[in-house]
C-alpha cells in the first residue's frame, strides 16, 4: 500500500458488510477518488495500522486521516464534497432522509442480519463467501474449516440484533411489508426521494444490496419487488437523473413506511432500547404493534439515537417537520433529553 497518489481516497472494506457497500455508492456517486481494498489477511497489517475500531468500513483520507463509522464518514465527506448535495434543500425532506438513513442502519441490519444467518442454506452460503473472502488462496479443505468456524460464530451473535425464536416472525413479516412498500414507492421515482440518491438511501440500501445477495432474501425480492431491484441494482453506482421531489408528491407514498416501520416499531424499539441501557439491564420488552419483542440492548444505536436527536436540535425552524414527525410518530422521541 505505498505510493498511493495523493488526492485517492482508501476504502478498506468487504462486500459483505453493509456498511462497506454504502460508503462505496457514496463516493461513486460523488465522483471522490478511492481505492476499494479488501480487508483480508493480506491487507490487516495495513488496515490495523490505521484503523482505532476492529470494523470495517475504514476510510484512510489522502493526507492518512482515518474515518471510521460509515454514518460520521459520509458526515464528514459531505463538508468536503458539497456537489452534488446528498441533502435535499428542503428542512422537512431533509431531515426525513436523515431518520430513514438512521432507521436502514439500525432497523434495516435486523433484517439483513437475521436472514444471513437464521437459516440453514442461507448459513452455509454466507459462510462460505466470507470464508473466501478473507483467505483468497488457501486450500479448499481449509476454506471448509474456516466457514465452519465463521459459521458457528456469527449464528451466536443473531440474540445481539435480536433476532431469536419469539422475533424471528416479526422480522420475517416486518421485511416483507417493507419491501411491498417500498416497491409502490420506487414505482414512482428511480431514488427515494426523486431523481437523485439522498442520503436516506444509502443508508437504507446498504442493508437491501446485502440482503438480494443472500439467497432467501434475494429470492423474496427478486420474486416481489421489481422496482425495489432496479433501486437496489442502481445505487451501485449512482447517478443524478433529475432533482429532488418535493415533500406532498413524496408523502403519497412514502408516509406509510414512515409511519408503519419507522414511527410503529423502530422507534419505540429505539426508546425501549436506550432505557434499557440507562437501566443496566440485561434484556428489555417492547410491545411493537401487537406483538412483545424481547433482545439484549444494543450499546452504539443509544448513541447513534443522540446523533440523530443533536442534528433535529441544530435545526432552525422545525415547524413544518414537527407536523410531520408528530403524525409518523418520532416527534416526541426526537425532542427528548439523551438518555
Amino acid at each position: 500500500m505505498t505510493n498511493q497518489p495523493t488526492d485517492v481516497y482508501r476504502i478498506f472494506g468487504a462486500e459483505m458488510s453493509p456498511y462497506s457497500v454504502k460508503v462505496r455508492s457514496y463516493l461513486r456517486y460523488k465522483g471522490i477518488p478511492h481505492q476499494w481494498i479488501l480487508r483480508s489477511a493480506e491487507t490487516e497489517a495495513e488496515f490495523t495500522r490505521h484503523a482505532k475500531l476492529p470494523l470495517v468500513p475504514l476510510v484512510v483520507a489522502p493526507d492518512e486521516v482515518p474515518l471510521q463509522d460509515s454514518t460520521p464518514i459520509i458526515d464528514a465527506l459531505e463538508l468536503d464534497f458539497p456537489e452534488p448535495s446528498v441533502h435535499p434543500g428542503d428542512v422537512l425532506t431533509s431531515f426525513i432522509s436523515a431518520l430513514i438513513e438512521e432507521f436502514g442502519d439500525e432497523w434495516g441490519n435486523k433484517w439483513m442480519f437475521h436472514y444471513r444467518w437464521a437459516g440453514d442454506l442461507d448459513q452455509r452460503a454466507s459462510a462460505g463467501r466470507i470464508a473466501r473472502m478473507v483467505a483468497p488462496k488457501a486450500a479448499d479443505t481449509d476454506v471448509a474449516r474456516l466457514a465452519d468456524k465463521i459459521r458457528t460464530r456469527m449464528v451466536a451473535r443473531l440474540a445481539y440484533v435480536g433476532s431469536n425464536e419469539a422475533n424471528a416472525p416479526q422480522i420475517e413479516q416486518g421485511f416483507v411489508e417493507m419491501l411491498d412498500l417500498l416497491e409502490r414507492h420506487l414505482a414512482l421515482r428511480p431514488y427515494l426521494f426523486g431523481g437523485r440518491p439522498a442520503y436516506g438511501d444509502f443508508g437504507l440500501w446498504g442493508q437491501f444490496y446485502e440482503l438480494w445477495t443472500d439467497p432467501t432474501a434475494g429470492a423474496l425480492i427478486e420474486g416481489r419487488a421489481p422496482h425495489v431491484l432496479a433501486w437496489i441494482q442502481r445505487m451501485l453506482w449512482p447517478r443524478a437523473e433529475g432533482e429532488f421531489e418535493l415533500w406532498p408528491e413524496l408523502s403519497l407514498t412514502l408516509m406509510p413506511i414512515l409511519t408503519r416501520q419507522v414511527g410503529g416499531l423502530f422507534m419505540p424499539w429505539s426508546l425501549a432500547n436506550e432505557k434499557a441501557i440507562k437501566d443496566s439491564r440485561d434484556t428489555f420488552s417492547v410491545e411493537l404493534g401487537d406483538v412483545v419483542w424481547t433482545q439484549k440492548p444494543q450499546k452504539y444505536h443509544a448513541r447513534s439515537l443522540a446523533m440523530l436527536r443533536s442534528k433535529y436540535a441544530f435545526l432552525h425552524d422545525r415547524s413544518r417537520l414537527d407536523v410531520v414527525l408528530e403524525e409518523i410518530g418520532c416527534l416526541a422521541a426526537l425532542q427528548a433529553a439523551a438518555a
